[in-house]
């Protein structure tokens, strides 16, 4: 078929989405995870040195090493990097209306769903004068960290604080890249966001050296005011900020280890290609290392979706970016004989985002077991997701959806249990507790309940 020269050919990207047949094969969890599409080249290994150093150099020398790492990586000089009140109020000022409108939506939904997520507390009462509660507490002290980088992400900032202002959590502090352009503070539109939100304690501090600084703090000097450590440091950022947020687990809580960004699309015959590209390419647009796979058992499907990746790619902004996402060794198409191969294939993957694009795709994304999160049918795109469905975005990557969950109210929160027993209750049981320390040659144990019943032959 020959093209009318009034009508000129589609412009085309060179998109090398890869395939992984996985079709009559039988394998055991081990090798499906194996198989499955994931990035290579740098890890979390590689940059602890350089992460360790940074780490050092923060602790020990404050404000001055802050200045120093600002200038090497973010190309700014600075004395302090505490944002003024006032720059936050200004860029409030100045956000586009559209733009504050979405960002109040957005603030507006997932609000709500983080309400409803604050667990009970709750009493048991096990016999009479024997009750033990569990209590759902706060931290008191919360750094969120806010990547900067290839795009800007108030959005983020949304995600982080909206949950650690529903569990109830008193002062909270962001960081974000210092932005050159910007005179050395974070980009506006995160300045807007944190105002937006009432938080007034702003840092432009970006990567492994804000995690430091969280985890650690650092006093006072003739720079400025202390910057007191924290209890929970939650955020996404590049393999630094999660190499460091690995370092510094133990001294702070972390949320997770959040690498680089990555969407599954389980698919069958009756998915739209161009619905299905659209959503593989908004996910490459955030990072080159960015990861977009497709899991289908329709060889047409595949097909289609690469000849729409192709126009998609070569249409949008970030083309360039999108085209190595794409064509990287952490994207591409999965192909599998049916559903079933096609869930296990999703569950070893345990995508960040996952779309399920199939027939009856609410049964099918209720059997799913490991994923971030699950956006369901045509009309529910990771994009909303992101943005505006009330759900956070800050979720579990490289196959930790496994074991792992988004941020969420409970990130912040700390379940206490209270034991009150009355001298009956305890009396009920005391020959229990004899028995068993004296099993496990810790007869102190008991001595310590014997020793309220003076006279007792415990």
């Amino acid at each position: 078929m020959t093209t009318s020269p009034d009508v000129p050919a589609p412009v085309t990207a060179a998109v090398d989405f890869r395939t992984v047949d996985l079709r009559g094969r039988d394998l055991t969890l081990a090798a499906l995870r194996a198989a499955v599409p994931r990035a290579k080249g740098q890890t979390v290994a590689d940059a602890e040195d350089k992460v360790l150093q940074i780490i050092s150099a923060v602790r020990g020398r404050g404000f001055a090493a802050l200045s120093e790492l600002a200038e090497r990586f973010d190309g700014v000089a600075q004395e302090h990097p505490l944002v003024p009140t006032e720059a936050l109020a200004n860029a409030l000022d100045q956000l586009d209306p559209a733009v504050r409108a979405a960002l109040e939506e957005s603030i507006s939904r997932a609000r709500k769903f983080a309400d409803g997520q604050r667990p009970r507390n709750v009493d048991v009462e096990l016999g009479d004068g024997a009750v033990v509660s569990q209590n759902w507490v706060p931290v008191a002290r919360v750094g969120l960290y806010v990547p900067g980088g290839l795009a800007v992400y108030p959005s983020s900032v949304i995600m982080n604080v909206v949950p650690a202002l529903a569990a109830g959590v008193e002062s909270i502090a962001l960081a974000s890249p210092p932005q050159k352009e910007y005179g050395g503070l974070p980009h506006p539109t995160i300045l807007a966001a944190a105002a937006l939100l009432g938080i007034t304690e702003v840092y432009a501090i970006g990567g492994a050296q804000a995690i430091a600084a969280f985890a650690y703090g650092i006093e006072a000097s003739a720079a400025g005011p202390a910057l007191e450590p924290v209890d929970v440091v939650t955020g996404p950022g590049n393999i630094f900020v999660a190499t460091a947020k690995r370092l510094v687990k133990g001294v702070v809580g972390i949320d997770s280890e959040a690498g680089t960004t990555e969407i599954a699309i389980l698919a069958d015959d009756s998915a739209q290609p161009a619905l299905v590209a659209a959503d593989l390419l908004s996910q490459a647009e955030h990072d080159p290392k960015a990861a977009s796979v497709l899991i289908t058992d329709s060889e047409d499907l595949a097909t289609a979706v690469r000849a729409e990746l192709a126009l998609q790619a070569a249409a949008t902004k970030h083309a360039a970016r999108v085209q190595e996402a794409l064509s990287g060794p952490q994207s591409g198409v999965v192909l599998v004989d049916g559903l079933e191969q096609g869930i296990a294939a999703c569950d070893a993957y345990a995508a960040e985002h996952l779309e399920i694009m199939t027939r009856n795709a609410a049964a099918v994304a209720a059997r799913i077991r490991n994923a971030g999160a699950i956006f369901v049918g045509d009309y529910s795109p990771v994009s909303l997701g992101d943005y505006c469905a009330g759900s956070n975005h800050v979720l579990p990557t490289s196959g930790t959806a496994a074991f792992s969950s988004g941020l969420n109210v409970t990130t912040f929160l700390r379940a206490i249990q209270v034991i009150n027993y009355s001298r009956d209750a305890l009396a009920e049981v005391s020959g229990h507790i004899v028995s068993l320390s004296r099993a496990e040659d810790l007869p102190a144990h008991g001595d310590a309940v014997t020793a309220r019943f003076p006279g007792s032959n415990g």
